[in-house]
């Protein structure tokens, strides 16, 4: 259908409480009002060239020029789902080869994986140089996916991350190199090595010796060893390099009951024993569970992502399999000696469905649809860096279009971007959203029931690098989506005074508290296919 079903515009205006310098003058290096230093700071910061967040400077004036979007919108991007955390046959406590997991990506519809295989001696030592050969065998028998090579790094002092980069001659090397040096399990376990193993891995990108390397905090939450100050320094360490974390973990099919042939644990596995001595202690109860499938430091409105946001700094979300051992599925691991060889040999066909498995294979539940000028390597690891990523669990939707622009910038941006507007103007967001043509791998059609625009001030760095509330970050506007036609919304914040970020997400609205938000998941009690959301990530608006 060609109309559009539904214009729903809201009245939202950003009221500021402080008295903001005159249009442009925090770019003038003359301007000595704190509000002008500290976002000169800030930036300075963060590593990030003026051009960068989105203002030209001509050289020598330190006047912005022109404003440059970034992420423009209708930027010729196509768009390949993926999964950025699969372990195999080269984990302790894996099983499959690297071939199968390929071949279940392919059949469940991704273009791109990335084998993330746990970091430690054994696997530094004798796993990588059987990884890597497995991979490039895989690369040829199965063109149709992209098969990316990296590890799943054992962050000093923290929890895991995923840690990856394209093929290229240097890749292995680096992979090597950095493990040896920096893995929480061979070198010393301490906050100030991981950011030292960060600025390597930039370093190795300003060098040359590869073209792009990302790393994304997996299951951030589940511990509660990610503490904020931790997530702050990782992005202020490398900014090209971390970009973000897991916004909903892996292990989603543990929550289903035993009642219903499942393992009876928690979704994500978020039923560790934590709080543990090393977790942040300001973390509250609820932040060890899943919310609707979503780590909390995402799904809780204000919370630590928003907290990050609020201060202007992109960090982007992601959804993966953490694939190790899939529910229902009746191969068992093989029986090789990790600890001596780097593999636990030929997974066994045990002929019986193993319940207490907790996983899905790549793409079987969820996945991560990134925005990318072709289906490349390097593109679609530019896609992630940039935040053109949408997270969707069980089908819900099929894909995603925000188009935020204003007078100023008629255009306007998507996914990851970053736009700007003349204090007073009005900002115009329009969401369309491409149902589930077809039913998910549990065999139903999902149905989208609402979608909530989220939105808060940008206020510029906290003092608190420990901070995880953004308390003025609210739920703008929720459109109820209606059951046929064309999925359009469109919404207006009129009158913006203050620089804001804006981002998306959609429930099947099976599950909400009365507010509306996601509840949280039951130990033992969460069928996953019975609660679906899609988040997308965040577009930035500054004030000029």
């Amino acid at each position: 259908m060609s109309h559009s079903h539904d214009h729903s515009h809201g009245d939202h205006t950003h009221h500021h409480h402080e008295v903001e310098p005159v249009e442009g003058s925090w770019l003038d290096p003359a301007d000595d009002r704190p509000s002008s230093v500290e976002r000169r700071k800030f930036l300075a910061g963060l590593g990030i060239a003026a051009g960068a967040a989105g203002v030209a400077v001509a050289a020598g004036t330190g006047r912005a020029e022109a404003h440059v979007p970034v992420n423009p919108w209708g930027g010729g991007e196509r768009w390949y789902a993926g999964d950025h955390h699969i372990h195999t046959q080269y984990s302790d406590d894996g099983q499959y080869t690297i071939a199968q997991q390929v071949q279940k990506a392919h059949e469940f519809g991704l273009d791109w994986v990335v084998i993330t295989d746990h970091g430690g001696v054994a696997h530094q030592k004798f796993s990588i140089d059987q990884i890597t050969p497995d991979i490039e065998r895989v690369r040829r028998s199965q063109r149709d996916v992209l098969v990316y090579q990296g590890l799943e790094w054992n962050i000093p002092g923290a929890e895991h991350a995923t840690v990856f980069m394209p093929p290229g001659k240097h890749t292995v090397d680096i992979l090597k190199a950095f493990e040896l040096s920096y893995d929480g399990r061979i070198a010393n376990n301490t906050e100030s090595l991981a950011l030292a193993a960060l600025r390597y891995l930039e370093a190795q990108v300003l060098s040359g010796r590869t073209e792009i390397a990302l790393m994304f905090a997996n299951h951030p939450s589940r511990r509660g060893v990610d503490s904020p100050h931790e997530i702050r320094g990782w992005r202020d360490a490398a900014p090209g390099v971390a970009v973000g974390m897991e916004g909903a973990p892996g292990h989603q099919a543990a929550g289903t009951p035993k009642s219903a042939g499942g393992s009876g644990r928690a979704r994500g596995y978020y039923d560790t024993a934590a709080p543990g001595p090393e977790s942040f202690p300001g973390y509250p109860p609820e932040s060890y569970r899943t919310h609707g499938g979503f780590d909390w430091m995402t799904a809780k409105v204000g919370g630590l992502w928003d907290s990050l946001l609020a201060e202007g700094r992109p960090w982007w979300i992601t959804a993966n399999s953490d694939v190790h051992q899939v529910f229902n599925d009746t191969l068992t691991q093989g029986l090789q000696d990790y600890a001596t060889t780097g593999s636990k040999g030929a997974p066994i066909d045990s002929g019986v469905k193993q319940t207490t498995y907790g996983d899905f294979f790549p793409g079987q539940y969820g996945s991560n649809i990134v925005g990318s000028r072709s289906k490349s390597y390097v593109d679609i690891m530019r896609g992630l860096q940039a935040g053109k990523v949408l997270t969707v669990h069980g089908r819900l939707i099929d894909g995603l279009q925000l188009r935020v622009r204003s007078r100023d910038d008629l255009r306007g941006v998507t996914l990851g971007g970053r736009t700007f507007v003349r204090r007073g103007s009005d900002v115009e967001v329009t969401i369309e959203v491409d149902r589930a043509s077809g039913p998910n791998f549990a065999g139903t059609r999902p149905v989208l029931a609402k979608v909530d625009l989220i939105a808060g001030p940008v206020t510029g760095p906290s003092a608190d690098r420990d901070l995880f509330l953004a308390p003025e970050t609210t739920v703008a506007k929720t459109f109820e989506v209606p059951r046929t036609g064309k999925i359009r919304f469109s919404y207006t914040f009129k009158n913006v005074e203050r620089s804001f970020y804006l981002r998306l997400r959609g429930s099947d609205g099976n599950r909400l508290t009365s507010a509306g938000d996601p509840m949280i998941d039951v130990i033992a009690d969460s069928d996953p296919w019975a609660d679906l959301w899609f988040y997308a990530n965040p577009v930035f608006v500054d004030v000029i």
